[in-house]
């Protein structure tokens, strides 16, 4: 990650390393996280300041504030299957960025996606359950048809859900282009537990 932090915002570099520091509490079963408590939530009841939004998978094994070792009033998080971008997803990102001021967004992809296998299984229909979701995920497989592995689907899926975020929402875009805002896009490991930057 040198070589590219020279392009990250300080402000959002600073998050992002604290972010992956706190990764790192979680694979090493240190976890240091304090504000878990009823006082950190009467110190939040009027008002939140999240350095970071995460958009993620609403897979039960991925958890953002634990495995990025964070408490309440850290993380704004916006949890949809598959972390396909609809149109309320991207306003949920939106609402971080304009009245939150969030300096990073961390796209959290991961391994064994449930997303990424039905669609894989049922690719190119729509006229099925779930086309919403599908409709999200299918220009991936209209790329390249002849993805095979399940966790290389979700890190390209990652990248699509970034191009789609710059593509479709003005204000995420602008927000990036004058480095108020920074994507770092992620995949979790189930089996290491790391969360490593794509």
């Amino acid at each position: 990650m040198r070589d590219k932090e020279k392009d990250i915002p300080q402000r959002a570099l600073k998050e992002l390393n604290k972010l992956l520091n706190g990764n790192k509490n979680f694979v090493n079963s240190t976890p240091t996280a304090k504000n878990m408590s009823i006082e950190t939530l009467r110190k939040y009841a009027f008002h939140q300041e999240p350095y970071a939004v995460i958009l993620s998978c609403s897979d039960s094994r991925v958890v953002p504030e634990i495995i990025f070792d964070c408490g309440i009033g850290e993380l704004f998080v916006v949890r949809v299957a598959g972390i396909t971008a609809g149109d309320n997803v991207i306003e949920s990102i939106e609402y971080a960025v304009v009245k939150l001021k969030v300096p990073l967004l961390i796209l959290l992809g991961h391994d064994d996606c449930g997303v990424m296998k039905y669609a894989k299984e049922h690719y190119p229909d729509l006229s099925g359950n779930f086309q919403s979701i599908l409709k999200c995920v299918y220009p991936v497989l209209d790329k390249e048809e002849d993805i095979t592995c399940h966790n290389y689907f979700a890190r390209q899926h990652t990248i699509w859900v970034e191009e789609t975020l710059m593509n479709k929402s003005k204000i995420i875009r602008e927000a990036v282009e004058s480095k108020q805002l920074y994507i770092a896009k992620c995949h979790f490991d189930h089996s290491t537990g790391l969360v490593e930057l794509i």
